[in-house]
């Protein structure tokens, strides 16, 4: 049984990258959106979570807060985020994706999208299911953070 688990594991250790990688040589395609993947992710991130903090950001991204807070800063002065006080901690910030941070973001997704709805246009429907079944056990697998053998 271990051997099929660490087969699993070789293979998602094989084909993310190279999706990841495809999906990075997309966007670079896209200069006109001029969005980097993490920049991309960032703004994503920050629009599914109400208010979250550089630190949440940092955290979700696995990026130590000099860095995020490097990225968000720039994300801001282009006008796609913003920095808005904490309601109850004055010494917090919450960040937010702007209106113009929210329509690069949706033209960028849906570019993304399209594109990769041309890959997967060759496959058959069942070949496609079987992609689907597998992308919501992946993300049923990996949606909650656990320490090693699968301990919280």
């Amino acid at each position: 049984m271990t051997g099929d688990l660490e087969e699993s594991a070789r293979k998602l250790l094989e084909v993310v990258p190279l999706i990841m990688q495809d999906v990075r040589s997309e966007m670079r395609s896209r200069r006109s959106l001029d969005l980097t993947v993490p920049q991309f992710r960032t703004l994503a991130f920050v629009n599914r979570n109400e208010g979250p903090s550089l630190w949440e950001v940092a955290s979700h991204m696995g990026l130590t807060p000099p860095s995020m807070s490097r990225l968000v800063d720039g994300l801001i002065e282009r006008g796609l985020m913003a920095r808005k006080d904490h309601p109850a901690d004055r010494r917090r910030v919450r960040l937010t994706v702007t209106a113009h941070g929210r329509a690069i973001l949706e033209a960028s997704t849906r570019g993304t999208l399209s594109y990769l709805a041309e890959k997967l246009e060759g496959l058959d429907a069942g070949k496609r299911e079987v992609i689907d079944q597998a992308m919501e056990t992946l993300r049923t697998a990996f949606a909650t953070r656990t320490g090693p053998q699968g301990k919280t």
